[in-house]
């Protein structure tokens, strides 16, 4: 499946999260992730990520395996995305050290999930902080099939438009190469 994404600055957080309450009830989290690469970098310089993503919220804590491809989409960014849940994060974080994966980073983000459905596809929204980042972001995303990427990056485009975000506020910045420039 691929992972049609588009993500955007967000000048007006408050306004945005109003907007999203009235559709759905929020889920908030804190992600602990952690990306992996082989030593020389190549998964970076593929553009694939390999990502141990650790899950706290009011439900209790997960963990999830991530591995995305190469991004099928130029302008969005979009990748294929194949996602496990795993028993425990020490654990996954051993066998990718075994297996000769070291860690590339690792950062915190402080999410608002929404999910909710849109011209008959299953949405997710998450207003995001980094807190080494300045700012706020909003990621909208849906897993569709491969000949599906153009068509959905139109119906989240629409739902972008809808929550007063415009086409100048879209970003391809990774979270990951944000907090490797703040931290040089």
């Amino acid at each position: 499946m691929i992972e049609a994404e588009l993500k955007a600055r967000v000048h007006s957080p408050e306004a945005v999260m109003r907007l999203l309450d009235k559709h759905a009830s929020a889920r908030v989290e804190v992600y602990r992730d952690t990306y992996y690469d082989h030593p020389d970098g190549s998964l970076e310089q593929a553009g694939e990520e390999l990502r141990v993503r650790t899950v706290q919220g009011r439900d209790g804590t997960r963990t999830v395996l991530t591995y995305k491809g190469a991004a099928v989409d130029e302008e969005s960014g979009s990748k294929p995305e194949h996602e496990t849940r795993v028993e425990t994060a020490e654990a996954t974080h051993a066998i990718l050290r075994g297996l000769g994966y070291v860690p590339f980073i690792a950062f915190e983000k402080h999410c608002r999930n929404y999910d909710f459905e849109v011209r008959g596809r299953k949405m997710l929204a998450t207003l995001v902080c980094v807190p080494e980042i300045d700012g706020t972001f909003l990621e909208v995303e849906t897993l569709v099939d491969e000949n599906d990427v153009t068509a959905a990056l139109e119906d989240i485009r629409a739902v972008l438009t809808a929550l007063g975000i415009g086409p100048d506020d879209l970003t391809r910045e990774t979270y990951t190469g944000a907090v490797a420039a703040q931290r040089r």
